[in-house]
Formats: structure tokens, C-alpha cells, sequence
């Protein structure tokens, strides 16, 4: 119901219900196929096994897993820090399997956000795309830098989470025990974003026009300053999204991470306007899916939130202009 809500908000936000459902389809499958802690061997499903650990002492902790797939759906925002595989694509071919053979499981678990999609696809046939109103203005485009953006705002506005000096250091010593593919990784991040940045960076018109919002001076004060900003920007980029990919794999799986990452590329990367609140759903998850901080950082983020908050106010009430072509008050937003 609330999926079908926000797509009327934003045609875009189906790609958050398949992300939710493709998580809590993991999710439930994962307590299908109960793994032994040393291996993941066991791909018995538990309905089948039920009779040869009823006489164990596991009978309760398997009643708990039964109680919880009853409720798929909420249990999307559970962390799963212990992860028993060795790698990314051995856990997405053990999932990738484990779903095929639960199929009709996951299929009638999740029928409702599959009538959802559904739906979906049926508007995309009847409006002839997925924008309504000005479709002229908001074609589809390959703005990859975008995803950049993304990345730098969301870990500006968690600064203590990723830019702080033991932040640094734990990126730092992170890539020191792997020298070779921490290498790698960095240098293909460096040569993806300036591909990004020189060849995917769209100024749209809106962006150029519209002196009212933030984006606008941020663009041409800070971006397009002079030439080489834009590829100066570029380290700042890759920090932001190696520190959040880190800090997201300290609380979730391998596979929930690369979900999100492909989620937030899928919804932002054909966004050819830059805005913020194409980002706050994005943020909200990152946030609600982040290790906890202590007090005092959580207070003094409150704290810069508040002051950006003040200021905007600020600057929307006391600070009016007007245009010379058009009549009426203008005022700053973001």
C-alpha cells in the first residue's frame, strides 16, 4: 500500500519497493535454508527438516525462524553482520540458487509487491514512458556524475561518519591489508569517475535558468568555478563512496550493499536535472541501515542540521529578490 503511495509521488520510487522486496525475498529464503556456522552447505529447507531437529535443542530458535517468515516484510532492516561467505559472488550465486528453488515460495510470500509492479509496468505501456507532465524536460540521460553527487552530499551530511581523522586512518589501513586489490579499487573508482565527470556531467537548463535554488550557485560558484574543479572533485567522490560502502558493510551482507549501490545508480543516473530531494529516500536508507554512532556525534549533527535549517529559513523569508522579465517576489530554496 505505502508502495504504491510513493509511486505516486515519484514514478521513480519503484525501484525502492524491488529493492525492499528483493531484500526481504533474501531475507526469507536465508530462513528457508538454515546454514551450518562453518559452512553453507545445508540447503535442506527447514519445512523439510522439521521432524530431525524437533528433538534437538534448536527446536525454539527454528519456532522463532517459522514466526519470522511470517513476516517477511519487516524484517528487510535486519542487519546481518555474521556473514558466512567468503565472497561477493559466492554469496550471490548461493542466493541467486536458493531462490530459483524457493520460487513459488517467494512468489505467493511477496504477491503483493509483485501486483504492485505489475501495475507499474502497465502504466509504463499505457503513458508511453515513465515521465508524466513536461517529457521534454525530463529525458531519460546517462548522468552518471549524478551518482557522484550522491555520494559526496550524503557523506558531508553524515560527517562524523566519514570525514574524520580515524575515518581516514580505518580507509587507510583497510586498503594496507590488501595492497594490491585496495589499489585497484581505488584506481578503477579514479578512472570511472573522470569518465563520469568528463563525458556524463549535464548542466540542464533548469539548472542554468533557475537562480532561486541552492544547486544553482553550488554549480556555477563551486563546480564550474574553472575547469579543473569539477576534476578536483573527483578523490572527494571516490572517498565518499569507498567510505559509505565500508561503513554499510560493517552492518549488512555483501549483497544488500551492491542492491543498494545498483538502487541508487538505477534511480539517480537517468536523472538529468540535479536536485536534493532526488536523494532523500537514498539518504534516509543509508542512514537507517548505518552502524550507530555515539551521543556526542549524534549531537553535534543534530546540531549542523538545525543551523543549515535556520539559515534556510533565513534566506527564504528575510532574504527576497525579484526578476526584471517576470513580476512578483522571488525567494532562495533548496
Amino acid at each position: 500500500m505505502f508502495g504504491v503511495f510513493s509511486i505516486l509521488f515519484r514514478q521513480t520510487n519503484v525501484i525502492w519497493i524491488i529493492f525492499f522486496a528483493a531484500n526481504g525475498a533474501i531475507t526469507y529464503v536465508k530462513d528457508l535454508y538454515p546454514k551450518d556456522n562453518a559452512s553453507h552447505e545445508n540447503s535442506e529447507p527447514i519445512h523439510q527438516s522439521k521432524k530431525a531437529s524437533a528433538r534437538d535443542n534448536k527446536t525454539s530458535v527454528q519456532s522463532l525462524r517459522r514466526r519470522r517468515i511470517n513476516s517477511p516484510i519487516n524484517k528487510v532492516i535486519v542487519c546481518e553482520s555474521a556473514n558466512p561467505y567468503n565472497s561477493l559472488t559466492e554469496e550471490v550465486c548461493d542466493i541467486s540458487l536458493k531462490l530459483w528453488n524457493s520460487k513459488c515460495e517467494i512468489l505467493i510470500a511477496f504477491a503483493p509487491f509483485v501486483v504492485v509492479m505489475a501495475a507499474f509496468v502497465a502504466f509504463i505501456i499505457w503513458n508511453g514512458g515513465i515521465v508524466l507532465g513536461a517529457k521534454e524536460a525530463h529525458v531519460v540521460s546517462p548522468h552518471f556524475a549524478q551518482f557522484l553527487y550522491f555520494g559526496l552530499v550524503s557523506a558531508a551530511a553524515l560527517l562524523p561518519w566519514h570525514f574524520t581523522p580515524n575515518r581516514v586512518l580505518d580507509l587507510f589501513h583497510l586498503s594496507g591489508k590488501n595492497k594490491t586489490c585496495g589499489s585497484l579499487a581505488v584506481l578503477m573508482g579514479l578512472g570511472l569517475s573522470f569518465v563520469a565527470v568528463h563525458f556524463f556531467s549535464i548542466a540542464h537548463p533548469y539548472l542554468l535558468a533557475d537562480n532561486r535554488h541552492y544547486t544553482f550557485y553550488i554549480w556555477r560558484k563551486v563546480i564550474q568555478v574553472n575547469w579543473m574543479m569539477k576534476y578536483m572533485l573527483i578523490p572527494l567522490y571516490v572517498y565518499s563512496w569507498l567510505s559509505i560502502i565500508n561503513i554499510l558493510g560493517k552492518s549488512q551482507t555483501r549483497i544488500w550493499v551492491l542492491s543498494f549501490v545498483l538502487s541508487v545508480a538505477l534511480v539517480l543516473v537517468p536523472a538529468p536535472l540535479v536536485e536534493f530531494r532526488y536523494y532523500t529516500i537514498p539518504f534516509v536508507i543509508l542512514v537507517l541501515h548505518s552502524p550507530s554512532i555515539g551521543n556526542g556525534k549524534l549531537l553535534a549533527m543534530g546540531s549542523l542540521y538545525a543551523a543549515v535549517d535556520l539559515s534556510t529559513l533565513v534566506m527564504f523569508l528575510f532574504r527576497p529578490f525579484r526578476w526584471e522579465h517576470e513580476p512578483g517576489t522571488q525567494r532562495f530554496m533548496w
